[in-house]
């Protein structure tokens, strides 16, 4: 099952979301050129991305059919799913200021390794334990707008390319089942990851054993070729081996207005 069922993706809304590389927004600059294409580095090899960071206006993204309301408020969404570490590092700025956006809560969601959502296992040909909850949930941001949340790498399925869902809400309300309530949503996008990655991920265990032909960022029908303006997160590694994982890293300005 695809994303947009074929359809040719139109945007959610009239809203515009800012993406940059980095995690700090104090440095941002609105009207600055986009940035190169995001690369993989070694945290040695790492230097602070901020300091060359530009602020990109860029479309929302279709929500998809894999949406479920009530996502957990949590760090940590793996729920013991198998797969390579992927830590995600999301800043949310003004889009006309860049000031950083404390108490707003990023909600990511994604398949698991074999391409299967929470909450609807079996749309994609696999049978496996389903409480509704894996890979799903979403943390308020810091006092300096960032949000860290601990998930896997995802997997693939027929039709779309890796990817992450992301929706940006302020003014929620924690409730005592560990999940929130109202607030406004600001923005629904994707965030995706350079091909050159997921091609050594899906040399290891569990994604090896994913038989659905992949659908690459070229070939996506939603991805639209605009590196980080389009979503595409810059990819830290972790260790020296592809199983060691990853932290994504992206900064999310949006519209308050």
């Amino acid at each position: 099952m695809t994303d947009n069922n074929g359809a040719t993706p139109t945007p959610v809304g009239r809203r515009t979301v800012l993406i940059a590389t980095g995690t700090t927004a104090a440095v941002l600059a609105v009207g600055a050129a986009a940035p190169s294409s995001p690369t993989t580095t070694t945290a040695a090899d790492a230097t602070p991305a901020a300091a060359a960071a530009v602020c990109t206006l860029t479309k929302e993204m279709t929500e998809g059919p894999y949406y479920l309301d009530g996502a957990l408020v949590r760090a940590d969404v793996t729920e013991g799913k198998a797969g390579i570490p992927l830590k995600l590092a999301l800043t949310v700025v003004n889009d006309s200021t860049c000031a950083v956006i404390p108490n707003a809560l990023v909600e990511i969601w994604h398949c698991d390794a074999l391409g299967e959502y929470s909450g609807y296992v079996g749309n994609n040909g696999h049978s496996e334990p389903d409480d509704g909850t894996f890979l799903r949930g979403g943390v308020l941001t810091n006092s300096a707008g960032l949000a860290n949340i601990t998930t896997i790498y995802p997997g693939w399925y027929r039709g779309r390319c890796v990817h992450i869902h992301v929706k940006v809400h302020t003014g929620v309300t924690l409730t005592s089942d560990g999940s929130f309530t109202g607030g406004s949503e600001l923005h629904t996008g994707q965030l995706f990851i350079a091909e050159t990655i997921t091609t050594a991920v899906a040399t290891v265990s569990p994604y090896s054993t994913n038989t659905v032909t992949r659908t690459t960022l070229a070939q996506d029908s939603i991805y639209d070729e605009g590196g980080a303006a389009s979503g595409l997160m810059t990819l830290t590694a972790l260790g020296s081996s592809t199983s060691s994982g990853y932290t994504g890293t992206l900064t999310l300005g949006v519209s308050q207005s």
